[in-house]
């Protein structure tokens, strides 16, 4: 079976053609109509330096030295601290070299293996453009370097993403030079031996190729590419935890009608009320009549009187609204039943229930405009100068070598600011939701901390929220944007800088941790399901048999049978009793009911307290996973 490769032309490469390349190890092949293209720049550029004309970067130095022309020959032969090994390169040959290996520069712990395996497609494709100078066969050498797994050692920090990446570029340019480290199939070797282990041999750079190979802005690119396909499939997840948060709680739906949004229509808002409404599809728990709801109550020994609800690990309860207190509100007593219970009689949720599209919908559109500017990176040109060598009406070498600002990585900068806001917003909406659901005071009628605790021994989900809300604010404090605060360099050649690198590493990193708050709300909130679906379905089952004496146990505050209304009461309890017994079973939507049939899998309910690490761990571990992910609406 032939294996399947990626072709790379310059000009189609894919966000998910990135990702499959970086994470799953899938190979590339160049376009041979573009090396054509590649090769007829870099032969261009051997042309004018035998013309003796004045290039940057070819016969001038870089930067601050772009005001220093190259000599025929050394100043100085025996310059003390030379390498011997180099002493045959011409000055122009010296020049590459030496840009590279000065450049490699950056500390920290190793980039991942995937986002190294990203910044090496992206450099292969821009270059294959053709606007770079750089030679077919180094072009070719740099390909291999992924297809035959030898990746190298980039230390996370160093770049300020103008001129692009240069400092971990060098570091990816400086393995074909036989320097430097690589990963060689999971090995870290130095470089040399890493090339000589897979039949590779070092390059001996040319004109420019230096300097094609180390600017541009691959790192940022790489990582906020990957950033995009982890925070896409994380927003489908955030949309599926506030759905079953949503069924635990019965909420209200009305407010992500389909016309509603037609009145604000922002792209990422009416996308996501059109997930929830999908997500929702066919439960029987949001917009519940409020009457129908029991609140829990402690377990006690002669909590129920048949032996079949003996095992309920709870007790449920109403409380009666007598005649005399529905005075003004007769309107609302003809559509509901004088009965109060878990669900408070109001018409809107909270905001984190009600306002999910708003807030997941912005940040949506925060991915979408990343999304954009990432789309048009992928196949640009980042490097300088840019050649033209087919150039129209050039007039001079300065038509056909374009000295520009492709490197710098504003674009990608504020893109990446923004979903650095957008972030912790979207994790902060979800603790909100878990807080909602532990706290007696809000979670419309389920046990305090989701716990029976019968005895008084129980903490429950309690610090699970703490977590979350540490999370939160972890992730808030990191979101000050990089971009806005710019360090000169170069002697200030490089007067204005993006930081987009710090900015769009922050962001890949910063998505673990939204990861994990919402795997706790969505632990949380299977708990708090099976509350809720257990405590409406054990109503129900009382109310089927029929005696409403019965059901009329479970009510508090009811009249006496020698006091006044207990006609009326007794009435009242028998349409309670047929509206629970004549109710569909009670359940979550079908996407969500899956969902957590998933994580009742690894994960059982919590009925006393328990050590809940490991159960932590498998709900974080099912979130990165992606085996929750929910499928998304276009």
């Amino acid at each position: 079976m032939t294996e399947k490769k990626i072709l790379l032309d310059g000009s189609s490469l894919t966000r998910a053609q990135l990702v499959a390349i970086a994470k799953t190890g899938c190979k590339i092949e160049l376009d041979p109509a573009q090396l054509a293209k590649v090769q007829r720049a870099a032969d261009f550029l051997a042309e004018q330096v035998k013309r003796g004309e004045p290039i940057y970067g070819v016969t001038t130095g870089f930067g601050s030295n772009a005001d220093k022309l190259l000599g025929a020959h050394r100043a100085r032969d025996e310059l003390p601290g030379g390498n011997p090994e180099r002493r045959d390169d011409t000055l122009m040959e010296e020049l590459q070299h030496n840009l590279v290996v000065t450049h490699a520069v950056c500390v920290g712990k190793p980039l991942a293996i995937e986002v190294v395996r990203a910044m090496l497609a992206i450099r292969v494709n821009t270059l294959m453009r053709g606007h770079s100078g750089i030679r077919v066969a180094t072009l070719q050498s740099l390909a291999e370097l992924l297809n035959r797994d030898v990746i190298p050692v980039v230390p996370e920090k160093g770049s300020v993403g103008a001129s692009g990446d240069l400092a971990p570029l060098s570091h990816l340019a400086i393995v074909l030079l036989g320097e430097g480290e690589a990963f060689c199939q999971g090995e870290r070797l130095p470089g040399g031996e890493a090339l000589k282990r897979v039949g590779l041999k070092p390059v001996r750079l040319s004109f420019k190729e230096g300097l094609a190979l180390n600017n541009g802005t691959a790192q940022m690119l790489a990582s906020g590419a990957l950033a995009c396909a982890t925070l896409e499939k994380f927003l489908a997840t955030a949309d599926l935890a506030a759905a079953m948060t949503l069924d635990a709680f019965a909420g209200r739906s009305s407010a992500f009608k389909e016309e509603v949004h037609a009145l604000r229509p922002h792209p990422g808002q009416v996308r996501t009320a059109a997930n929830l409404r999908r997500l929702l599809g066919d439960s029987t728990l949001v917009d519940i009549a409020y009457h129908l709801v029991p609140r829990f109550k402690t377990w006690l020994v002669d909590s129920w009187s048949d032996a079949a609800d003996q095992t309920h690990r709870f007790d449920i309860g109403w409380d009666y609204v007598p005649p005399a207190q529905r005075h003004g509100k007769e309107a609302f007593y003809a559509r509901f039943m004088p009965f109060k219970g878990g669900k408070k009689h109001q018409p809107q949720d909270a905001y984190s229930l009600r306002c999910i599209p708003q807030v997941h919908g912005a940040v949506r559109d925060a991915l979408a405009q990343a999304q954009r500017v990432i789309d048009v990176e992928l196949n640009a040109v980042t490097d300088n100068p840019l050649i033209f060598p087919d150039a129209e009406n050039a007039n001079a070498i300065e038509d056909q070598v374009i000295s520009a600002g492709h490197f710098h990585g504003m674009p990608l900068a504020l893109a990446m600011s923004y979903l650095k806001a957008a972030i912790p917003v979207l994790a902060s909406i979800s603790e909100r939701r878990l807080n909602k659901l532990v706290d007696p005071a809000t979670n419309d009628g389920l046990p305090a901390f989701l716990i029976g605790n019968e005895d008084g021994t129980d903490s429950g989900f309690m610090i699970v929220q703490y977590t979350a809300a540490a999370l939160v604010n972890d992730l808030a404090t990191r979101a000050h944007p990089a971009s806005v605060y710019s360090v000169p360099t170069s002697a200030n050649a490089e007067d204005h800088v993006s930081m987009g690198t710090n900015e769009a590493r922050h962001v890949l990193e910063m998505l673990d941790d939204l990861g994990h708050v919402l795997a706790l709300e969505m632990y949380t909130a299977a708990q708090a399901l099976e509350y809720r679906r257990d405590m409406l379905n054990a109503a129900r089952t009382l109310a089927a048999r029929g005696d409403w004496e019965n059901l009329a146990t479970k009510i508090s505050g009811a009249p006496g049978a020698d006091q006044a209304g207990y006609v009326q009461f007794v009435g009242e309890v028998k349409k309670l009793m047929a509206a629970l017994a004549g109710s569909e079973e009670f359940h979550a939507g079908s996407a969500v009911r899956a969902a957590f049939t998933k994580i009742r899998t690894r994960i059982g309910f919590m009925q006393r307290d328990r050590a809940m690490d490991q159960d932590i761990k498998r709900v974080c571990d099912l979130i990165a996973s992606g085996e929750l992910f929910a499928e998304r609406v276009d």
